[in-house]
C-alpha cells in the first residue's frame, strides 16, 4: 500500500497560510524579516536548521549562498500551540527543518510543486490544497536536509506567496485547505493510493465547485459519482469525512477555471482516466 503512513500528518503542512492572526486550529507561522512585494523569489527555510544542514537545503534547491541576494528569505518556525486537533505534537518533532523556495511564473503557468526528502505528502497533495488556497502560477519545491516530514514547509510557501503578491488568505480558506491536505492523505491510505486520492479530491471538488453543491447529500453523490468514474472503492466513515471537507470548499471563492488550470496536472491525469470536467 503506498504512502500507508499518511494518515493526518500532511493536513498540518497548510495551517498556517499567511493570515496575520492564525487560528486556533493552526500549526506553525513563518516570521519575515521584513515586508517587501519588490522579489518574485522566495525562500523560506526551517529555523532550526544547522548550517550543514542549510548547505544541503541550498544544493536541494540548486543554489549557492552568493544566489541568496535575488532572494527574499523568510524564516519558518514550529509553533506546537497552533497544532490543534490535527495530529499529536510528538509526530512533528521540536525543530522546523523543512524549506521551500516559491518562485512566481508567468500568468497561466499554473502551480508546479516538487519535493525532495519529504516523507509524507506528495507533490499532487501540496497542489490540490494550494490551489484551493489561492496560489497561482508558482514553481514551488519543498525539500529537508535529510528526510523529514515537511510539516512546516507549506507555512513558508504561503507566507512567501502572501508577502510576494499582496494577498491574504482568510481563516475559513485555510481551514479548507489544511482540512483537504488531511483528508487527502487519510484517502490515499484508506485506497492504497495516492495518485487515486488526488485525483479523486480534484474531481469532486470541482464538481462541488461547478455545481455550487453545499448539501452533505448533494456533495456525497458528488463524491461516490466521482469515485466511480476512477474505479475507486471508498469506505463509508472515508466519504463521510471528504463530505465534511468538502462543504468547508464549497464556501471558498475559488474560480473553477482557475482552478484546474492551477491544477493542470491532476486534471490532465482526470482526462486520461477517461474523465473529462470540462464537459
Amino acid at each position: 500500500m503506498k504512502h500507508n503512513y499518511l494518515k493526518g500528518i500532511c493536513g498540518l503542512l497548510m495551517i498556517a497560510l499567511v493570515i496575520v492572526s492564525l487560528p486556533k486550529t493552526v500549526m506553525a507561522d513563518a516570521e519575515v524579516k521584513e515586508e517587501d512585494t519588490s522579489y518574485d523569489r522566495y525562500i523560506a527555510f526551517g529555523e532550526d536548521l544547522s548550517k550543514s544542514e542549510k548547505q544541503k537545503v541550498m544544493d536541494s534547491f540548486g543554489i549557492t549562498k552568493s544566489d541568496l541576494k535575488n532572494y527574499k528569505t523568510i524564516k519558518i518556525t514550529n509553533k506546537h500551540e497552533y497544532l490543534g486537533d490535527y495530529i499529536a505534537s510528538s509526530v512533528i518533532g521540536k525543530r522546523a527543518l523543512s524549506s521551500v523556495m516559491v518562485v512566481k511564473t508567468e500568468k497561466g503557468s499554473g502551480v508546479h510543486v516538487t519535493t525532495d526528502n519529504i516523507s509524507y505528502c506528495t507533490s499532487g497533495m501540496y497542489t490540490n490544497a494550494l490551489v484551493t488556497a489561492g496560489l497561482e502560477d508558482a514553481e514551488v519545491k519543498v525539500t529537508g536536509p535529510f528526510k523529514i516530514s515537511g510539516t512546516s514547509a507549506l507555512v513558508g510557501a504561503m507566507k512567501a506567496y502572501s508577502v510576494m503578491t499582496g494577498k491574504e488568505i482568510s481563516e475559513d480558506t485555510m481551514d479548507a485547505a489544511t482540512n483537504e491536505l488531511v483528508a487527502t492523505a487519510n484517502l490515499a491510505e484508506a485506497v492504497g493510493d495516492s495518485d487515486k486520492a488526488e485525483q479523486l479530491i480534484a474531481a469532486a471538488k470541482e464538481k462541488v465547485l461547478s455545481q455550487r453543491l453545499t448539501k452533505r447529500e448533494d456533495i456525497k453523490k458528488a463524491i461516490e459519482s466521482s469515485a466511480k468514474e476512477l474505479g475507486i472503492e471508498v469506505p463509508e466513515d472515508e466519504v463521510d469525512k471528504l463530505v465534511t471537507m468538502m462543504q468547508k470548499v464549497s464556501k471558498v471563492d475559488v474560480n473553477v477555471d482557475a482552478l484546474k488550470k492551477q491544477a493542470g496536472e491532476i486534471y490532465n491525469k482526470l482526462k486520461d482516466a477517461g474523465i473529462d470536467l470540462s464537459n
